[in-house]
């Protein structure tokens, strides 16, 4: 387990303290059609941090290809369809690029800044001339808005409970998950950006904002650096 994650509840806990059984009961929300959207239709995609699939599968569906990277061999027997690579995403290099490369779950918001460059440089030695990047960020009051739930349409209920200050600009962000039957928390290291924040780590990997995709900006369209 990673240093300031840690994860409880039934079955297999990731070393950033997710829990495969939590994250194969989740609902897939509007990721698909965002990102659907965005690029061209069948365009192939890696998708950096693709857990079991819940996001995975969906894209598979809609016609794209999809080369799915996740740390956790777990997560990735979940998966169906893809091909899938089993490697921390900061020390990927797969000697090839691709239409598209996505970075979902608020990954680029990393608490360690070493790891948050490493994300962006792999995405940006792997997208094709004319290809994007897709990044999914938090909501600007992720931290702040706090304690706050949700009840999905399925009956679980997802409570983000606190976002705890730890120093160098990082929150340790505590959530708990409630089923019927099972309960799972996750504690994990945060660490907010601004817009402007934002945009800067990306210039530093030689990426650039095309456009935000959504009203709330939590998902950008990026593309390499003129």
């Amino acid at each position: 387990m990673r240093e300031g994650y840690e994860g409880t509840g039934p079955g297999a806990i990731t070393p950033d303290g997710c829990a495969v059984e939590l994250y194969a009961r989740l609902s897939v929300g509007n990721e698909p059609d965002i990102i659907a959207a965005a690029v061209p239709a069948g365009a192939s995609i890696l998708e950096l941090g693709s857990g079991v699939g819940r996001v995975t599968h969906p894209l598979l569906e809609r016609g794209f290809t999809v080369t799915a990277v996740d740390e956790s061999a777990e997560m990735l027997q979940r998966v169906r369809g893809a091909r899938t690579i089993c490697s921390p995403i900061e020390d990927l290099d797969l000697g090839g690029t691709f239409d598209v490369v996505m970075l979902a779950s608020f990954l680029v918001h990393a608490g360690d800044a070493e790891v948050r460059r490493g994300l962006l440089r792999t995405c940006a030695r792997h997208v094709a001339e004319g290809g994007c990047v897709l990044i999914q960020r938090e909501g600007e009051d992720y931290h702040t808005n706090l304690p706050r739930e949700r009840v999905d349409p399925s009956g679980y209920t997802v409570r983000m409970v606190s976002a705890e200050p730890v120093g160098d600009g990082v929150n340790s962000v505590y959530a708990e998950y409630v089923f019927p039957d099972a309960v799972w928390t996750q504690r994990f290291l945060a660490r907010p950006l601004t817009k402007e924040q934002f945009e800067a780590a990306l210039t530093e990997a030689g990426l650039e904002v095309d456009t935000y995709l959504t009203p709330d900006r939590t998902w950008a369209r990026a593309v390499r650096a003129a």
